[in-house]
């Protein structure tokens, strides 16, 4: 019952942390683009997707200690999860020495990387921050096992806590930075030291309140190879994921410039708020997943919890898609300018084929605690060499528009339409019926999407007034078609729920 209060509470506070993280983000980042610049802007966005590429190196040894902590707990095998955990940290701060290294390789060939679309004081600034985002990752490979255990512990609630401490402080401590005059230098010294300072009180809630004491116990080698096995794959498909979304920026910044990757990122923060949305159910439900295989959950169980989760994914996706198609020009313009109109027409071609895939992201979790992963990655790694081989021509003739149709191929071909069919053919989950369940929820939505359109024909408005209007209005109608034509039982008694600890009857 704990657990479940957790997981909870820890859904609740992945949403407040997303509304919050898009708060700020909206608010945030057009005063940052015009402190810094169009592209000073893209050269941050860029050397933060290029430091992004060495987090793979985690090797998904993560997921692995969730999974395997998780399983562990759930057989009361407690000493082999004491020798997991010492086993782990002593190969995670190998790894950071490995990420340190290629960090410094990264600083001293710069000039070779980006010096044909670079100015000179790019270029040296280029090479401070990469210096500084190698220290920080560094630092997190060697706390990096006290996250994981935390979210085995299934301690959501001081998880998603952090997670929001995190998004405020960065704006907190730039602001009177970028008013001083201080740039992409600056911002990336106050990210390292916010990242530091969570990742030492990581390893203190470890320590004081979980009393988790991790010594090396011996280096088991069969477990290793084990559990190599089992993460290798999920080694891979993060690779996937760094190529789809962080390869598109460093394309860019190598035969566009810093500009177009601008105009990239301010499409990519949207299309970041989307992952976070459909991800904050399904993210506290690994270590769940991975009990109900453990204790031999049928495959029409974890049908039916793929179909419950993916529903409440797809009612809040729908609305925030359906939003961004109808209203996305007008609030581009007003975010964070005309200039950057093409970033609206980028994240359209990125998020609309990403909502497929977003709404069955709990079939990852499912296959990862099946160890049923290799195929997936093996899949979608060919799809992300297509999509990189696709992508580099585009650019060249499209910009930030042809890496995005690039990576939106790529999405179709392999996440949607061949892990459908290994999900229903392979996994066990019943997709058709989860497909079924989604078309009959999206019917009625025609409903507040005609009237809204109806609304916009005969009423003109701009800027921030047309998407707060017509998106508020739109976000009624969507809430009442919701509740009354499309929520099933359990998912109107949660609004029920809600509403009545606010103290309103329906």
């Amino acid at each position: 019952m704990k657990n479940k209060n957790q997981r909870k509470t820890g859904a609740v506070l992945s949403y407040v942390s997303i509304i919050t993280s898009t708060l700020v983000q909206l608010l945030y980042t057009p005063f940052l683009i015009s402190k810094l610049g169009q592209s000073e802007y893209g050269l941050y966005s860029l050397i933060n997707s290029v430091i992004g590429y060495l987090t793979v190196l985690d090797l998904g040894f993560g997921n692995a200690i969730i999974v395997y902590t998780a399983k562990y707990r759930a057989q009361g095998k407690y000493e082999e999860e004491k020798k997991l955990h010492g086993m782990f940290r002593i190969i995670f701060r190998i790894i950071g020495l490995i990420a340190g290294l290629i960090g410094i390789i990264l600083f001293l060939n710069v000039n070779r990387l980006f010096g044909s679309t670079m100015t000179a004081l790019e270029l040296k600034e280029a090479r401070i921050m990469m210096l500084i985002l190698a220290f920080n990752l560094m630092v997190t490979f060697n706390f990096s096992i006290y996250s994981s255990i935390i979210s085995a512990y299934e301690k959501f609630t001081y998880q998603k806590i952090m997670a929001i401490i995190n998004t405020l402080m960065k704006p907190l401590l730039m602001i009177p930075l970028l008013f001083m005059g201080y740039k992409a230098v600056a911002m990336t010294i106050v990210i390292t030291i916010i990242n530091v300072s969570i990742l030492v009180s990581n390893y203190l809630f470890c320590r004081k309140k979980l009393n988790i004491k991790i010594k090396f116990r011996g280096f088991d080698k069969k477990l290793f190879k084990v559990i190599l096995g089992y993460s290798i794959w999920i080694f891979i498909g993060v690779i996937v994921d760094k190529a789809n979304w962080s390869v598109d920026q460093f394309i860019l910044g190598s035969v566009a410039g810093t500009v177009a990757v601008s105009l990239y990122s301010a499409a990519a923060t949207i299309n970041h708020l989307f992952i976070n949305l459909s991800t904050a159910i399904s993210s506290v439900l690994l270590p769940k997943v991975s009990k109900m295989i453990a204790k031999k959950s049928s495959d029409e169980e974890l049908t039916n919890e793929f179909i419950k989760v993916g529903r409440i994914q797809y009612l809040i996706v729908f609305l925030m898609a359906s939003g961004l198609t109808l209203f996305g020009k007008e609030f581009f313009i007003a975010w964070v300018g005309k200039k950057f109109i093409t970033s609206y027409y980028i994240a359209i071609i990125l998020i609309i084929p990403l909502c497929l895939p977003l709404i069955q992201n709990l079939g990852i979790s499912i296959m990862q605690a099946k160890n049923m992963h290799k195929f997936r990655s093996i899949v979608l790694f060919m799809i992300a060499v297509t999509n990189v081989a696709i992508s580099i021509p585009l650019a060249k003739l499209y910009g930030g528009i042809g890496s995005a149709i690039g990576t939106s191929l790529s999405l179709i071909i392999g996440n949607v339409i061949i892990m459908n069919i290994y999900y229903q053919k392979q996994v066990g989950i019943n997709v058709i019926k989860f497909w079924k369940e989604i078309f009959q929820m999206t019917i009625p939505f025609i409903i507040p999407i005609a009237i809204i359109l109806i609304i916009m024909n005969l009423v003109t408005l701009h800027g921030y007034i047309h998407v707060i209007v017509f998106g508020g209005i739109y976000s009624l109608m969507y809430a009442l078609v919701c509740y009354a034509l499309v929520m099933n039982n359990y998912e109107k008694e949660i609004i029920n729920k809600v509403l009545k600890k606010v103290h309103i009857k329906v």
